[in-house]
């Protein structure tokens, strides 16, 4: 995982490079939270563009940082996802409280 802050615009992003499972979500929640606790960005940013699978456990995973950046008065934003990354997202509930955004916009 890539993580790059932009201190002008306190814009936290997390280029993510691995399958997102229950093998991975540990390594990413803690180095997520490590870096939202450090810069208390107003925004994070979850980029999904080298992700091409997501498991049930990739949701908690998201969840968890979408509560803690609202608790940081924060947001959280998700783009550039697969097909078969969103289709696990809409079906989840998850873009009810969280924009998603593709490569184009």
């Amino acid at each position: 995982m890539d993580v790059n802050y932009d201190n002008n615009e306190k814009i936290l992003t997390f280029k993510l490079t691995e399958e997102i499972d229950h093998h991975t979500t540990e390594i990413i929640r803690r180095r997520a939270d490590y870096e939202i606790q450090r810069h208390i960005p107003r925004k994070a940013i979850f980029d999904f563009s080298s992700v091409s699978f997501m498991d049930s456990a990739g949701i908690g995973m998201i969840i968890g940082r979408y509560k803690l950046l609202s608790m940081l008065g924060g947001t959280l934003e998700i783009k550039n996802v697969s097909p078969s990354v969103e289709r696990i997202l809409k079906m989840s509930g998850i873009l009810k409280i969280i924009n998603i955004y593709s490569k184009e916009e």
